[in-house]
C-alpha cells in the first residue's frame, strides 16, 4: 500500500473525530454556561483575581484599596459573635421597616385607587417625601423619636415606602375594565372586587416593588445607623473607616451586599412558592 493511500485513509479517519470534538466543545460550553449563576460566578472570580493582582503589582496602599486577601483575613479577625451582633441589628431594623412599609403602603394604594380625589391629594405629597433626602431629615427623626430602633425603623420605612405605593396603585389600576364590569354586573361588592380581582391582577406589580424595596430596606437601615447607632453593619463600617481599618470596612460592605442579595432571593422564592402563576412564562 502506497504512502499516499495510507495518508488519505488516516486523514479520512482523523478528520471526523476532530470535527466531532469541535462540535462537542461549543455544545458543552453552552450547557455549562446555561446553569444558573455560572456566568456570574466566573465574572465575580475574574474580578476578584484582577483586583488582587492590581493591588499587589501596583503596590496600592492598604488604606486606599485593600486586596481581597486582606479583606478575607479581616473576617476571621473580627469574630463570629461580633459579626452576628452587627448583622442581627441591621436585619432587625431593615425587616421591621420593610414590614411597616408593606402594612401602610398596600392599604393606602387601595384607598388611593378607590378615591381619585384622595389620589390627587396624596400623590404629590408622596413625591415630595420621596424627593426629600432622608439623610437630611434623619437627625430630626432621631431627635423626635429618641434613641432605640424606632427612628431607624421609620427611616427605613420612608425609603422603602414609595415604590410599594406606586407599583401597587399601578397594578390595581391596570386591571382590565371588562373584568371590573363583569364583577359589577354580578353585583360583587367593592371588597370582593379588590380582593378577588384587582389584588390578584396586581400581584406581579406588587412583587416587583417588594424586590426593589427589600434592597432599599438594607440601605435605609445603614443610613439610620450612620446617623445614630451603637450596633449594625453600617455602624461597623463607619467605625472601621474612622480608625483607618479599611479591610474591615470593605468586609462590612461585602456583608451588606450579601445580605441584600439573600433578602432579594427570599422575595423571589416567596413569589415562586406562593404565586407561581404571576411569574413570566420563561421563569
Amino acid at each position: 500500500m502506497s504512502s499516499q493511500t495510507i495518508s488519505a485513509i488516516s486523514s479520512s479517519t482523523v478528520m471526523p473525530r476532530e470535527s466531532e470534538a469541535s462540535r462537542t466543545q461549543p455544545a458543552l460550553l453552552k450547557r455549562v454556561t446555561a446553569w444558573p449563576g455560572v456566568t456570574t460566578a466566573i465574572a465575580l472570580i475574574g474580578t476578584v483575581l484582577l483586583w488582587e493582582a492590581a493591588a499587589r503589582l501596583l503596590s496600592i496602599p492598604t488604606y486606599l484599596l485593600p486586596p481581597p486577601s486582606a479583606i478575607l483575613g479581616s473576617f476571621s479577625s473580627i469574630g463570629f459573635e461580633r459579626w452576628a451582633g452587627h448583622i442581627g441589628a441591621t436585619l432587625r431594623v431593615a425587616l421591621f421597616g420593610y414590614a411597616l412599609s408593606i402594612v401602610i403602603a398596600i392599604p393606602l394604594a387601595v384607598v388611593m385607587m378607590r378615591s381619585p380625589l384622595l389620589s390627587r391629594t396624596l400623590y404629590p405629597l408622596l413625591v415630595v417625601v420621596q424627593s426629600t433626602p432622608v439623610v437630611a431629615i434623619a437627625p430630626i427623626i432621631i431627635v423626635v423619636l429618641g434613641a432605640g430602633d424606632a427612628p431607624r425603623v421609620v427611616i427605613t420605612c420612608l425609603i422603602t415606602f414609595f415604590p410599594l405605593v406606586v407599583s401597587t396603585a399601578t397594578g390595581l389600576a391596570a386591571t382590565p375594565p371588562e373584568l371590573i364590569e363583569l364583577s359589577r354586573s354580578l353585583r360583587a361588592s367593592g371588597l370582593r372586587e379588590i380582593t378577588q380581582i384587582r389584588l390578584p391582577f396586581a400581584v406581579p406589580y406588587i412583587f416587583s416593588a417588594l424586590k426593589i424595596s427589600i434592597t432599599l430596606a438594607v440601605i435605609g437601615a445603614v443610613v439610620a445607623e450612620f446617623c445614630a447607632s451603637e450596633a449594625g453593619v453600617g455602624y461597623f463600617i463607619q467605625l472601621s473607616t474612622s480608625l483607618f481599618k479599611l479591610p474591615q470596612a470593605w468586609a462590612g460592605l461585602f456583608v451588606l451586599a450579601a445580605m441584600s442579595l439573600l433578602l432579594f432571593q427570599i422575595v423571589v422564592w416567596a413569589q415562586k412558592l406562593l404565586f407561581p402563576w404571576s411569574l413570566p412564562k420563561n421563569h
